[in-house]
Formats: C-alpha cells, structure tokens, sequence
C-alpha cells in the first residue's frame, strides 16, 4: 500500500497579475479499489477543477478523472491525520498526503479555489484562504439578521444626535473665533490710527486747530484726538449670554445621550451573551448528535472505502490483522477449553456417591429430593459446596436443561433476580450472561457474571441413559466490570440430569408417565463481602429447596401436554 503523497504547487495562491488563483498540484495517494489499495496519483487543482493523472508526465494525454469543486464537499478524516475525502453527489474520492500539513495545504488550497469561483466575496475570501477564516465569515454574515438591524436603531438615533450635537459646537467655535478676529483686526487699525495722530501733533503743536472736532485742548495745552470705539455691528457682535445658554444645554445633551448610549450598548451586550450561550448549547447538542451518528455509522457495514474492516488494504496492517484474528481465536479456544474442564469436572466428581470420605451431610430430605452439604470457609466468608438429588417424573433431562439455560424464560421460574442481560453469545449452546439479584436487607445487593453452557454427554456403556448438562461459571468481561452498588459475587452451578425409560405395556408408545428424569444439582457459591455464617447457611438451607420444587414445577407445566424432548 503506498501512501506517499507531496505537493510541489505554487507557494502563493492568487496571480498578482489577474488576481485568480494559479495551479496547484502535486502526489497524493489515491483509494482505488481492494485489489489495487491506495495508488499515487498527480492531481491538479486548477479552474475550480480538481483533476488526476496517472503521474506528472501523462498529463498530455488526459486526466483520468475530475471533479467539479462548485458544490464539493470536503471531509478530513476523524482518525487518519492525513487523509480527507472529496464528495460530489454520489462521487467520492479518498485521498491521503504524506502528513498533516500537506492535507491542510490542499484542503484550503481547494476551499479558496472554491471560493474565488463565485461562492462568496472576492474582496474578503482573497484575506481569508483558511478554512477557518471561511467559516468565521459565513458565522459573521448569518449573524447580521434583520432582528439585529432593529436592536440597532435606537442607537444609531443616538449616534445621529451626536452628530448634530457635534455640528452645534463646531459652530460656535467658528463664531467665537470670527468674534476674536474681527476684536483682534480692530485693535490693530485703532492702535497704527492713534500712532500717525501723535506724529502729526508733534509736528503741529500747539496748534488749537479743531477741524470737524477731532481736536480738543486739554488742561495741559496739549491736543488729543478723541476715538470712537469700533461699532459692535463692524465687528458682527455676539450674544454671549445665549450662547453660553445654548453650550451649557449642548454639553448636557453630549452627556445624557453618551449615558444613553452607554445603557444601550449594556443590553446589546447582555443580549448578545444570551445569543452566544444559546449558540454554545445548539453547538453541544449538534456536537452530541454527530457523535451519535458517528457512533451507529460505525456498527453498520460499509463497502466500497478503505474504511471496511476486511480486504487487502484494511486500515490496519497484516501484522496487527493477523494479531487480532489470532488473539479471537485464542480466546475461543480458551472458552471452549474451560467449558470442557468444567464439564469433566462435573461428570466426574459432582456424580460421585455422597458417601464415604466425601464428608457430605444430608440437611434435608423430602421425598425424592434429597439436600446435601460440606462446611467451607476462607477468610470468614462461608464457601458451603451444596449437592441435591432429585427425581421428576414426566419430563426428560434434556427439557429440564432446556428451560434451566434458556434465557428467554429466565424471569418466569427465578424468583431473586433484578434483572439480567446477555453480554455475549459465543456460540448457539454458550453465553455469557451479567444478572442483578434483588437485595435482601441488610445485606448488600449482589450480581454475577458468567458462562452458561449446554452440553449433551452420550454414554460410553449402552445401558447407561445419555446425560444432558447445563454448568454455570464465574468469568471476566470488559463489558460488564465490577460496580460500587453491587458486590461481585462468583459461582459454580451445574445442573446435571438423566432420562430413564420404563417400558410400556404391549405395543404402546412411550408417554410421559414411562419416563423419570433423575437430577444432580450441584452449586458452589462464594457470596463475597461479608455476612454471618450462620445466616448465610440458614438462608442456603430454606432457598435451596424451594428452588428445586419450583423450578421442576415449572417444568412438568411447560411440558404438559407436548411431544417428549429426548
């Protein structure tokens, strides 16, 4: 499989000259089919086209494909950092570069030809080559709704008023400073006047002279001129007063409208944070649901892309395939390994007489039943192997392992379990299965996870009546880890059971009141944490027996009336 990819393209996107992207192209490697796996291919990116030879030096005789970028849809990949994928309509071509980088080059090489076809604002997109500069665009255009335009306009009122505010002030500064002028040009012509008048009274004095009554004698014999102040109407007078009235009234308006200004832009805010948390909580929930998706997408089958489990160029390599098939077949071989052990261990020891040196003490005899068991403890935790006897007339061995493995009848004869589930199948004769069973006060609630087997011993002597076994043991699964709200409890359960046959009368056939199913129930149980032992044995010695009558009970219902199960 190869998987080489380089790009040699142009280091800059758009041509300085026409302002339109230039070519890009360069080697990625190609999904092509199982047989052939990923090929390097020469792709071109040119005229919102993306197009692939076969390699550099074919491009004169064809491209072997292309695709139209207008409405292309790129995906990188979630896992392989190299890898994107390439949509349109129903085309998709998988490609991979030799590393990120190079994948993020082509991915905004292809977005910006994209976009500089016509799919958004020249004068913006040519700034914004990114994939993320793109999206910030598009987020920042959807936001400019017309509901936003509305909020709005209130403060563009405002704005306007400062505006006008603005105007008002500018003019009577242009005022004040005509006013200024006008006193300042007045000044100097009256000051150059009176500097002639003293030069030409120095030359006339004391002439008392007083032509047109410009002269006049004062007490010292000397002459002045007597001056006229400039006419306020020369010099464009001003009403002071007013407009000190109309700045006052201006600078409190400049005030009280930033103040309004300053409210309004408060709520803009609050109301944008409200707007922006709940656009963080539509992007949890679309976040969310993709994974979701992305979730179910994986438990289905896909074919036709490198990401189909099996096949020549499966994401994983042939060492780590191999290691994974070899490592499943292991563990079968293992389970079946251990069913067997356990089912050899039953047919040979739980079948043994109880008499002798087995050290078995009867507890309880009723009828055909018959309850036994060994006192064991370890570390104060009470171990008792328990074995019973028992003989049920009207059904065979292998229904009465039937209905006891069955798991879709579970819940109708067991009467302490919460609820349970099946965590594996492993075959059509072995599961494994995690039950709750309902807590008993005080004691802790307690659960079990196990391998349930059914299996058919035929006789080595053709007198002896064939056996039919169900063996429940304890076992580990990553799928069912032990919790803080149940105790793990572990087991060693079989149910062990023989047809006998009496013959009929004559020429009949044989019913239900010829046959006798003759039960060995063995169960060795370690409840885990802690409780009394003596309790532990009373409870053991009161369920123990009601457990058989019921179960054997629910038997001989079910079978009535239907065609023996040998």
């Amino acid at each position: 499989m190869s998987e080489k990819s380089s790009s040699s393209g142009s280091d800059e996107d758009v041509d300085p000259e026409s302002g339109q992207p230039v070519e890009f192209g360069g080697v990625l490697s190609k999904w092509t089919n199982y047989i052939h796996g990923w090929q390097d291919r020469w792709v071109v990116l040119k005229n919102n086209t993306l197009s692939y030879y076969k390699s550099e030096d074919d491009r004169e005789y064809g491209c072997r494909g292309s695709l139209c970028l207008s409405k292309a849809v790129i995906t990188p990949h979630e896992f392989d950092e190299c890898r994107f994928d390439i949509s349109v309509n129903d085309s998709v071509w998988y490609l991979r570069a030799e590393d990120p980088e190079q994948r993020l080059q082509w991915i905004e090489s292809i977005e910006f030809h994209k976009a500089e076809s016509g799919y958004g604002s020249e004068t913006s997109l040519r700034r914004h080559g990114s994939m993320l500069s793109l999206t910030s665009a598009a987020s920042a255009l959807s936001s400019a709704s017309t509901s936003s335009f509305k909020k709005g306009h209130r403060l563009r009122e405002k704005l306007a008023e400062m505006e006008t505010f603005r105007d008002i002030l500018c003019r009577q500064v242009d005022t004040l400073q005509k006013y200024f002028d006008n006193c300042a040009d007045t000044v100097s012509k009256d000051e150059f006047q009176r500097d002639r008048e003293v030069e030409e009274d120095e030359d006339d004095f004391p002439s008392s002279t007083r032509p047109n009554g410009e002269y006049n004698h004062n007490n010292n014999g000397s002459k002045e001129k007597l001056f006229s102040p400039a006419s306020p109407k020369s010099m464009n007078g001003i009403d002071f007063k007013g407009e000190a009235i109309t700045f006052k009234a201006t600078t409190a308006g400049i005030l009280s409208t930033l103040s309004h200004c300053i409210e309004l832009m408060v709520k803009r805010e609050d109301s944008w944070q409200k707007r922006l948390e709940r656009e963080l909580e539509k992007r949890r929930r679309v976040e969310d649901a993709y994974k979701s998706a992305v979730y179910e997408l994986k438990k289905k089958t896909h074919y036709g892309g490198p990401d189909y489990e099996e096949g020549p160029n499966s994401l994983i390599n042939e060492d780590e395939f191999f290691d994974a098939v070899e490592a499943a077949l292991d563990r079968q071989d293992k389970i079946e390994e251990q069913v067997e052990e356990m089912v050899q261990k039953h047919m040979t020891y739980s079948l043994q007489d109880v008499g002798g040196d087995a050290n078995w003490q009867l507890v309880i005899e009723e009828g055909e039943m018959k309850v036994y068991r060994r006192e064991v403890e370890e570390n104060g935790i009470v171990l008792d192997p328990l074995k019973a006897t028992h003989a049920v007339k009207g059904v065979t061995g292998h229904e009465v392992c039937h209905y006891f493995w069955d798991t879709a009848v579970r819940m109708d004869w067991e009467t302490t379990i919460e609820n349970f589930n099946v965590v594996e199948t492993l075959s059509d004769t072995a599961i494994i299965v995690y039950q709750t069973h309902k807590r008993v006060w005080p004691a802790s609630q307690r659960d079990v996870l196990y391998l349930s087997a059914i299996r058919k011993i035929l006789a080595t002597n053709e007198n002896d009546p064939d056996t039919w076994l169900v063996c429940n043991f304890s076992v580990d699964h990553d799928n069912a880890q032990p919790t803080n709200r149940c105790v793990r409890a572990k087991i060693n359960v079989a149910m062990i059971c023989q047809t006998l046959v009496s013959p009929p009368e004559g020429d009949k056939e044989i019913n239900r009141d010829n046959i006798l199913c003759k039960i060995t129930y063995v169960a060795n149980v370690n409840p885990g944490g802690w409780a009394p032992a003596s309790v532990l044995r009373a409870v053991a010695k009161r369920e123990y027996p009601k457990f058989l009558k019921r179960f054997t009970s629910y038997v001989q219902d079910k079978t009535a009336g239907k065609p023996i199960l040998f």
